[in-house]
């Protein structure tokens, strides 16, 4: 499994670099696919949507697919997941996008097309993967209301490939709480690993190898 797990996009040569050295390939021979499932669920003005849709368009794609993960037949999604090299799936709610895979029987089809195929997660899309992400974690992080917004009390994490969790945005100046003082506040509550990275970060996973790639800051605290 390749995963190159984000908290702003591709936002800077060492990112793109490093999706070219898992794709084994350029950008112009590969199909990508973009899943905006999770932008869905939040309110207000979405140029950062649309910033990250453009900017991954500009890498000039063979093909490059938008998929919604709700409303379509399960088989329809799943074949232009396998029709894709590159998956990659955007930011917003997490809990939204959690739910949209379980809720629509695809956690298993998805991981089966991410044997061969590499992976890309922006924000909500990196996190995921971690088996911490539950009813218990929002507690931990603080982000309980938004899970309530959507009507539910509960989470299941569609994968649980992992047991460190992935917070992103660390210093952003779209979330100025996200300092220092609020990641050591999240980490001494926390009994789980929490990555911590800012949006010129991404954790890298190759098969059983996970490394941090960055042109900026990022926290890891075990």
């Amino acid at each position: 499994m390749n995963l190159l797990l984000t908290a702003g996009g591709l936002r800077n040569e060492t990112l793109r670099d490093a999706l070219r050295d898992m794709l084994g390939r350029p950008f112009g021979s590969a199909n990508v696919v973009y899943v905006p499932t999770a932008s869905v669920a939040e309110s207000g003005d979405h140029g950062w949507f649309l910033a990250d849709m453009n900017r991954l368009h500009g890498l000039g794609w063979r093909e490059f697919d938008v998929l919604e993960l709700n409303g379509l037949p399960r088989r329809t999604v799943l074949d232009r997941l396998l029709h894709a090299d590159v998956i990659y799936v955007g930011g917003g709610s997490h809990y939204h996008l959690a739910r949209s895979i379980t809720g629509n029987g695809l956690a298993d089809g998805f991981l089966e097309a991410l044997e061969s195929r590499v992976y890309v997660g922006f924000s909500a899309g990196s996190m995921i993967f971690s088996r911490n992400l539950t009813e218990h974690s929002a507690d931990v992080i603080g982000d309980t209301a938004d899970l309530h917004v959507l009507g539910a009390a509960t989470v299941e994490p569609p994968f649980g490939r992992f047991d460190w969790y992935l917070k992103p945005h660390l210093y952003s100046p779209d979330f100025p709480e996200r300092d220092d003082t609020w990641a050591d506040r999240i980490a001494a509550r926390a009994d789980f690993p929490i990555y911590f990275i800012d949006d010129e970060t991404a954790v890298r996973v190759r098969g059983d190898e996970v490394d941090v790639i960055t042109e900026g800051r990022w926290r890891f605290h075990p």
